[in-house]
């Protein structure tokens, strides 16, 4: 079939070239076109708007970075809506609200175009193997008919419910391993500024309770002071905050949540935000005064 792709940065160009070699047609748009030089080479098509992108194609898909850039770019003036035929789908691939969503479908809706939210986890490396747990809310029957190119993005592709519902699961698992990042870091600082060398506390507990994919980062990350973003702290300031901000939208108590979140912006505010999430971490070494990371010989 004809798919659109609108932002092929970090994630969307794996995804991209997933769906494309998957033997489908494809228009793209980015607004960085040299980010889309991989997925041309392919056999995509260029175009020069979102509202490009969408024109006569079946289904199309967005990554992209802010719930605010996905509603300027399916809702405003050029955007993926106003080029959409009656019948087509629109899968935003990204993190977003479900009251961003919702808004975005009920312009869809007048249009005859179906639109489910479809937000996904893995990071970049799951992107490029297609390995995503991707989150599907939305319209059953259209979940089903596109179901074999969400397959092309991941390998655990999953319909959580009626629209919002791929939303609200992609909010509660990064509120859930992000905040365990911050926790982390906090642990951490405390096992090493006592004396333990982190590499032999990161065993310990790889190997107990304790143990989490959150963690299973640090080798090749804080350890190795590498903080090349696949994920920005920024994004992950982003993310934490959808999930408090719905959590005072529903009246649900998130003190911890909250926290977490502070100690993102306060990573922010030291202009951590364009590195990995995980830079987080620097945070807590500042102020308990230790390196996370194993000694050196």
């Amino acid at each position: 079939m004809k798919v659109g792709f609108v932002g092929v940065g970090f994630m969307g160009r794996h995804m991209a070239r997933n769906v494309l070699n998957g033997g489908h047609e494809m228009k793209v748009f980015d607004a960085n076109r040299g980010a889309a030089d991989e997925l041309l080479s392919l056999g995509a098509e260029w175009t020069n708007s979102p509202r490009e992108a969408a024109e006569g194609v079946e289904a199309i898909f967005t990554s992209l970075p802010t719930p605010q850039i996905v509603e300027e770019v399916a809702s405003g003036e050029g955007g993926i809506l106003s080029g959409m035929r009656r019948g087509a789908a629109y899968f935003d691939l990204s993190t977003t609200d479900p009251g961003t969503i919702s808004r975005i479908a009920a312009r869809g809706e007048a249009a005859g175009v179906h639109v489910l939210d479809a937000p996904v986890s893995g990071g970049t490396a799951g992107a490029d193997a297609a390995t995503l747990c991707v989150m599907v809310g939305g319209d059953r029957a259209a979940y089903d008919s596109f179901k074999p190119v969400l397959d092309l993005i991941g390998d655990k592709v999953m319909y959580c419910g009626g629209l919002g519902s791929g939303a609200v699961c992609k909010i509660v698992n990064n509120l859930i391993g992000l905040s365990v990042g911050v926790l982390l870091s906090e642990a951490f600082s405390m096992g090493v500024k006592w004396g333990v060398d982190a590499q032999t506390l990161y065993e310990a507990v790889s190997g107990s309770s304790g143990n989490t994919n959150s963690m299973h980062g640090f080798p090749t990350g804080i350890f190795e002071r590498r903080f090349e973003p696949g994920f920005a702290l920024d994004l992950a300031a982003k993310d934490v905050g959808l999930a408090t901000q719905l959590g005072r939208d529903l009246r649900v108590p998130m003190e911890m949540s909250n926290l977490a979140q502070q100690r993102y912006i306060d990573g922010q505010n030291r202009g951590y935000g364009r590195m990995a999430a995980g830079a987080v971490a620097l945070v807590q070494e500042e102020r308990s005064g230790v390196e996370i990371a194993p000694a050196r010989s």
